[in-house]
């Protein structure tokens, strides 16, 4: 069977096609052209680049190349769509009838197409199982008694706007929310905390509630440890089982190297035994 990819930024898409190679399964790819990294062309014989919003044309290629089962990976930022990228028919009769415009709502209303026109979106993490967070601490340093608290506090907080499609990531010091994601991505949310506070701050991000594999899977890699340590972040909190850690041996050793620990907490629970 011929998979399908939809490219968007990042190192996710090189990840997936890495995993599709070892597992032997071709790949037939969609590039985002605001997105995608040109380098992806030399992962796979098949790339087509396509804008953002042309829905009808990705479709017509995966059919054209035999794709039964398509997958999605990397960030395509929610201002592209509402930013001046002009739509095709197929996507502005699907945005038409979408009850909102958050993640949930559009890549559902897509997926909804593919799957009429016989291309099934399936799991995105589908080829990197082992890149899934595990839970319990990942690092040598275990979470103090303060940062705990920190956790237990923004977990509550970070599944609450995780549920309701705002984001994914909260920033906590001392029992008190200090950033709350939107629309600018972990990295920004955690800068955007280090410049309003000073240093001993954990970062909370989390899964949506009945979080949909396909799509908006939560991720965090060596940059969000090198963005921590600029901000002066001390502890990372992710969902266990939901949440990618891309390059995750070298991401581990470095938050090891800048005394960062990393957290994989259960869903909704937080089950850690303080340092």
């Amino acid at each position: 069977m011929k998979y399908g990819l939809i490219a968007g930024n990042g190192r996710f898409p090189f990840l997936v096609a890495e995993g599709a190679r070892k597992a032997g399964c071709e790949l037939a790819v969609v590039a985002i052209r605001e997105e995608a990294d040109p380098e992806i062309e030399k992962v796979s014989d098949n790339v087509k680049w396509i804008g953002v919003g042309k829905l009808g044309k990705m479709i017509s290629y995966f059919r054209e190349m035999g794709v039964e089962r398509a997958m999605m990976a990397g960030q395509v930022k929610h201002v592209q769509l509402f930013g001046g990228a002009i739509p095709d028919l197929r996507m502005v009769k699907m945005l038409w009838n979408l009850p909102a415009r958050n993640t949930d709502a559009l890549i559902g209303g897509i997926a909804k197409e593919m799957e009429a026109a016989g291309i099934e979106l399936i799991d995105s993490t589908y080829f990197i199982k082992d890149q899934l967070a595990e839970e319990g601490v990942l690092t040598r340093r275990k979470p103090s008694r303060d940062e705990l608290r920190d956790i237990e506090y923004g977990l509550g907080v970070a599944n609450g706007i995780a549920g309701l499609d705002l984001g994914q990531t909260v920033m906590v010091r001392g029992g008190a929310c200090v950033a709350v994601e939107a629309m600018e991505g972990t990295d920004e949310v955690i800068r955007r905390a280090g410049r309003l506070v000073d240093g001993k701050l954990c970062v909370i991000k989390v899964a949506k509630p009945g979080q949909d594999m396909r799509f908006d899977v939560p991720v965090v890699g060596l940059p969000t440890i090198e963005t921590m340590a600029e901000a002066g972040a001390g502890c990372l909190s992710v969902t266990a089982g939901k949440t990618l850690m891309f390059d995750k041996s070298e991401m581990i050793a470095l938050a090891d190297s800048r005394n960062i620990c990393i957290v994989g907490s259960p869903p909704e629970t937080n089950d850690v035994e303080p340092a």
